[in-house]
């Protein structure tokens, strides 16, 4: 689950990389579309700040499903642990 938080933060971080380098491309380039420099520094940041806020959540989602992992495993050789022990 945290690798498609990972896949839309850096598609993210790519537009917001796009919106800001259209910020620098002068409005005769760009027909039809906004030429207010700081309305694309605008969405550049907000982008950037949904990329990191996702890359975020991602992390946070791989350091639970490590834990769970662990403590499953764990659970998993005291069971075996005290089985073994009961054999003898």
């Amino acid at each position: 689950m945290s690798r498609n938080f990972y896949i839309l933060a850096a598609s993210l971080l790519l537009f917001a990389l796009i919106s800001a380098g259209m910020s620098l491309v002068p409005s005769s380039f760009q027909p039809g579309l906004p030429a207010n420099a700081s309305l694309w520094r605008t969405v550049a940041m907000f982008l950037a700040l949904f990329g990191l806020i996702s890359a975020l959540i991602g992390v946070m989602s791989n350091l639970f499903e490590q834990v769970d992992r662990r403590s499953e495993q764990a659970r998993q050789a005291a069971r075996r642990k005290r089985r073994d022990s009961d054999n003898q």
